[in-house]
C-alpha cells in the first residue's frame, strides 16, 4: 500500500509526504508527492501513529448498558473492540479488576475470569481489530487478589498489572461523602449499609493490602511484568513506589504527587478525559496544569475512548505543545511504557499501526484505523 497527500506526523515533526506499507510495516517515509499510478491520495488527512491505550474500563458499560443490567460479556467484548479501534486505538490494555470487593457488579471475580478468557479466545481466532492485551487491576485490600492473579498471570495477553487500594479515607477516596455519592450512582443506599461496608473495607485494608501488594509486586517482578501504581496522593505513596520498583504512575491525585513521580523517574498517566473537561470529575488534580509544568507523559482514554484524540489537540491549543509532543502521549511514550518496541510511532520498521484523521471547522474524526497495514475501522 501507497498513500501520499498525507499529513504525517512523527516524533520529532510533521509534514505533507508519503508512506509506504509492505509486509504489515512501514517500509519507507517520505516528504513531498508522488505520481505513482497506485498511491491512495489522503488529501491532507493526518496520518497519525495507532494509539496504545494502558488503561481502559470501557468495556464495562457495555457489559451494564443500564443499572442492573448484565449484558452477555462476549458481545460486549465485540462491540468495545469495534469503538476503541474506530477511535483510532490499535493497541489497548484491557484493565480487569482483580479483587473482590462488596457491590462489585461488573467488576466480580466470576465475570472479570470469563472476560479475560474470551479475550484470549477472539484474539487467537484472529476476531478483534484492535490488538488486545491484558492490565490486571489489583486491588490490594481483598481477600483473594493474590489467588485471582495468581489464576490470570499465564494468560498469553497478560503484560501490564497496577496495584491499587480504593478503600474510602485515602487516595482517591479521601472523603468518605463523595465516597459514598459515586457508590450510590445506581441507587441509593441505607446509612446502615453504607457503614457495614466502610467497616468491611477498613478491617480488609488493615488484614490484606500491605502483604497483597507485597506479593503483587515480587510476582511481577519474577515475571518480568510493567508494573503501576494508581492514585498516588502523598510524596510517601510515591517513594513506596519507587522503592518496589514501579515505573507508572496512574493518575496521580495532587500536584506533589506528580512531581514526586518525575523526581524518581517515574513515568505519570492522566486521564484524557481530565484534558478534554479541563479538570478531574473527582477533584483531583488537572491533567492540562501538569502538562503546564512538564509533568504529562502518557494519556489513557479510561472511560471514553474518544477522548485520546480529542485531548492530543487539546494539549496543542491549551498547553501549547508540538503536535509530535502531544501525539507521543499517546503512541510511542505508553507504548515504550510497556516495552512495546515494535510500534508506536511513524518510523520505517515499525508496525503499520496508524490512523487517518480528518479535520473540520475545529472537530479532529477518525476517518480510519490500520493495524499492520490492514484496515479495521
Amino acid at each position: 500500500m501507497l498513500i501520499k497527500n498525507a499529513r504525517i506526523v512523527t516524533r520529532d515533526e510533521d509534514f505533507v509526504g508519503t508512506v509506504r506499507v509492505e509486509d504489515g510495516l512501514i517500509a519507507e517515509i517520505a516528504p513531498g508527492n508522488t505520481s505513482a499510478r497506485e498511491a491512495v491520495d489522503w488529501d491532507g488527512d493526518y496520518l497519525l501513529p495507532g494509539f496504545v491505550e494502558l488503561h481502559t474500563d470501557n468495556i464495562e458499560k457495555h457489559l451494564a448498558p443500564r443499572p442492573g443490567v448484565l449484558w452477555n460479556h462476549e458481545a460486549a467484548i465485540i462491540v468495545h473492540d469495534a469503538q476503541v479501534a474506530a477511535a483510532g486505538i490499535t493497541t489497548v490494555f484491557d484493565a480487569l479488576g482483580v479483587g473482590s470487593r462488596p457491590e462489585d457488579g461488573v467488576r466480580g471475580r466470576e465475570l472479570q475470569v470469563r472476560c479475560a478468557q474470551s479475550i484470549g479466545k477472539f484474539a487467537a481466532r484472529g476476531l478483534l481489530r484492535a490488538d488486545h492485551l491484558l492490565h490486571l487491576r489489583c486491588e490490594v485490600g481483598t481477600t483473594d487478589v493474590v489467588e485471582v492473579f495468581d489464576s490470570l498471570s499465564s494468560h498469553p495477553l497478560f503484560r501490564l498489572a497496577s496495584v491499587m487500594d480504593h478503600t474510602p479515607g485515602q487516595r482517591q477516596w479521601q472523603d468518605h461523602e463523595k465516597w459514598r455519592r459515586y457508590q450510590e450512582r445506581h441507587g441509593k443506599w441505607s446509612d446502615e449499609h453504607a457503614n457495614k461496608i466502610l467497616v468491611e473495607l477498613a478491617e480488609h485494608q488493615a488484614r490484606y493490602a500491605a502483604k497483597h501488594r507485597a506479593d503483587i509486586v515480587a510476582r511481577c517482578k519474577h515475571l518480568n511484568i510493567s508494573l503501576a501504581s494508581h492514585d498516588d496522593t502523598l510524596v510517601e505513596h510515591v517513594e513506596e513506589a519507587a522503592r518496589d520498583g514501579i515505573a507508572l504512575a496512574e493518575f496521580p491525585t495532587t500536584l506533589d504527587a506528580a512531581r514526586a513521580a518525575r523526581a524518581h523517574g517515574i513515568a505519570t498517566i492522566m486521564g484524557a478525559p481530565n484534558v478534554v473537561r479541563g479538570g478531574s470529575h473527582s477533584g483531583n488534580v488537572s491533567a492540562l496544569e501538569l502538562a503546564h509544568e512538564g509533568l504529562l507523559d502518557i494519556l489513557s482514554s479510561d472511560y471514553v475512548p474518544s477522548s485520546l484524540l480529542i485531548a492530543v489537540f487539546d494539549l496543542v491549543a491549551k498547553a501549547g505543545w508540538s503536535l509530535p509532543r502531544a501525539v507521543a502521549t499517546v503512541s510511542w511514550a505508553p507504548a515504550h511504557a510497556a516495552g512495546l518496541a515494535d510500534r508506536g510511532a511513524v518510523a520505517t520498521g515499525l508496525r503499520a499501526d496508524f490512523v487517518r484523521v480528518a479535520s473540520a471547522d475545529g472537530l479532529h474524526v477518525p476517518r480510519e484505523t490500520y493495524r499492520e497495514g490492514r484496515r479495521v475501522s
